[in-house]
């Protein structure tokens, strides 16, 4: 059945359709209508787990944690300074390989103050040992939500699981939407069944202190496991198309997914809702017969190495949009995507364009000059990092500081 609704009440009823025994979060914009409207879903009787409130974000994780650890199916949902707020909680989640799964409306972090998406919450987690998922559209955001789940809770991965959309770009933009058959939910996404379970019966501890001999191992395990779910991905991936119909990147095993790349000479790379936008390009640019192309990660952790090399490797020059950046440095996608494809043989030119920062418009414009610096870079290759209209925000932080400030 398909219906219309705003990217909140999307990716909550994807969570109802899960049923969660456990959710706990804490209000931050603009993920709060998420949480508002299962909180509201719980109080209409249509969610049969527990909704717990509680007095920050630090401790929605916590109780997710233990709600896990005890066997439960858990959600949250949070972004922005919420997540650093669970940052703590997250990586103990993952060194306990505890299968929690969360929203989030990825949105910029202070200082200055900003309620706007871009990606540098979640890519401050990366180093975490969190899966981490992307959507273009709201549809694909609920996907995900399911397909996290199926992932997270897999016994060879047991890890946390981000299913990240944009904020207010996704969160609060009005689309049509196909909901979930619940025999087919059934049959996708079964119960869960945790290798084990805080019992008082039969105690255990999680979480115990590690001397140093211990610990490398501990990482080392995360690490396996998050490489096993690249497979657990794809598997996934297939199971959701083969029963609800919707594809995902299955040439790629669920990673990403490419549009016009077969014989492009420049290929753009970018996460998110920019996708859709950057399509819209790649038709242009062809249709005047020049071969652009576009490859959307859909997961940025585990980091899909060999795909990318794959479908990248024949390049002229690569364009990455990217809405983070590791200041004094480069954006991290473009970091990793050198890594992976530098690491061989494969010497191409890749840009770096740091874009849509704390919510900026990423305009067809834009994306045309992106697509005009990476041509020029296919003929010198060269390789630069260029912030979005670098002429205007420097000047913007001129009149703002003293002049005598060091900016």
């Amino acid at each position: 059945m398909a219906e219309v609704m705003a990217g909140y009440d999307a990716v909550a009823e994807a969570v109802k359709s899960c049923d969660p025994d456990v959710i706990s979060a804490y209000p931050i914009t603009p993920q709060t209508d998420i949480v508002e409207e299962l909180s509201q879903m719980k109080a209409d009787g249509e969610l049969t787990g527990e909704f717990i409130k509680v007095d920050s974000e630090f401790n929605a994780a916590s109780t997710c944690i233990g709600a896990s650890a005890a066997g439960a199916r858990v959600f949250s949902a949070t972004c922005s300074q919420g997540l650093k707020l669970m940052s703590e909680v997250l990586f103990s989640a993952s060194g306990m390989r505890l299968p929690l799964v969360l929203a989030v409306a990825n949105r910029s972090l202070s200082a200055p103050l900003s309620i706007w998406g871009d990606h540098t919450d979640t890519f401050a987690e990366k180093d975490g040992g969190m899966i981490q998922l992307y959507a273009e559209d709201v549809q694909e955001a609920m996907d995900n939500v399911l397909m996290a789940y199926k992932v997270a809770e897999d016994q060879k991965v047991s890890l946390p699981a981000l299913a990240c959309l944009d904020g207010f770009i996704l969160t609060h933009v009005q689309e049509p939407v196909e909901l979930f058959d619940e025999e087919k939910m059934k049959e996708f996404l079964p119960e869960r069944d945790p290798i084990f379970t805080l019992d008082p019966s039969d105690p255990l501890t999680l979480g115990a202190y590690a001397r140093p001999e211990h610990w490398t191992e501990t990482r080392y395990m995360v690490h396996k496991a998050q490489m096993k779910a690249k497979d657990k991905i794809g598997e996934a991936v297939k199971d959701f198309a083969d029963i609800f119909g919707r594809e995902y990147g299955l040439d790629h095993g669920g990673l990403l997914e490419t549009y016009r790349v077969e014989d492009a000479d420049i290929i753009l790379v970018g996460l998110g809702s920019v996708g859709g936008t950057i399509r819209y390009l790649v038709d242009e640019y062809r249709d005047s017969g020049e071969r652009v192309g576009l490859v959307r990660p859909r997961v940025y952790r585990p980091f899909p190495v060999e795909e990318l090399r794959k479908v990248l490797s024949d390049a002229e020059a690569i364009g990455v949009l990217e809405k983070d950046v590791s200041l004094g440095y480069q954006g991290g996608l473009a970091i990793d995507l050198k890594s992976a494809l530098y690491s061989t043989d494969v010497r191409v030119p890749v840009l770096d364009f740091i874009v849509g920062l704390a919510g900026r418009n990423v305009s067809k414009d834009n994306i045309r000059n992106i697509i005009e610096k990476t041509k020029e870079a296919a003929k010198k290759g060269t390789h630069e990092m260029k912030f979005e209209e670098e002429e205007t925000w420097e000047p913007l932080y001129t009149e703002i500081l003293p002049e005598e400030v060091d900016h």
